[in-house]
């Protein structure tokens, strides 16, 4: 058993490493040689991309990284599945689309808009996800997503 001045200094000397280990990994997750963001290459056309999935609440039914709404695929690396004129047609489409029963709004974005959600998507697809794009959804695995 310890005593209390033993005790104190376990405390102490504990609190102390696991402090300094956490000041450590923070320095080391924010240094540049694991920066995942791919900050660098966000252009004007992403940002209104990402403008327009919030504006038009995509995420209330799509996920995006994992997060969002289960209703409808995700659409992490969605271009590398489907490829951009299937996109760029879904996203123009005048008539709303329905795979599987689920409904798709026609929300017939022009084709800027439409290159701009492509940008995003593209965007998004080029971010160092850690294998999470291994890892499928059976929404996404759904071939008429």
């Amino acid at each position: 058993m310890l005593s209390k001045k033993q005790a104190r200094a376990f405390f102490l000397g504990g609190t102390l490493v696991t402090f300094l280990i956490f000041i450590g990994l923070t320095i080391f997750s924010l240094s540049k040689d694991v920066d995942q963001t791919n900050h660098e290459n966000i252009t004007e056309a992403v940002v209104r991309g990402k403008d327009l999935w919030d504006h038009n609440n995509c995420m209330g039914c799509h996920t995006l990284l994992g997060e969002g709404g289960y209703y409808a695929p995700e659409l992490t690396k969605v271009i590398d599945r489907r490829g951009r004129p299937y996109i760029k047609a879904v996203l123009m489409s005048k008539v709303p689309w329905q795979p599987n029963g689920r409904k798709m709004v026609a929300y017939g974005f022009t084709n800027e808009q439409a290159e701009d959600l492509i940008a995003f998507f593209d965007w998004i697809d080029d971010i160092d996800l850690n294998g999470f794009d291994r890892v499928v959804s059976p929404l996404a695995k759904d071939k008429t997503n």
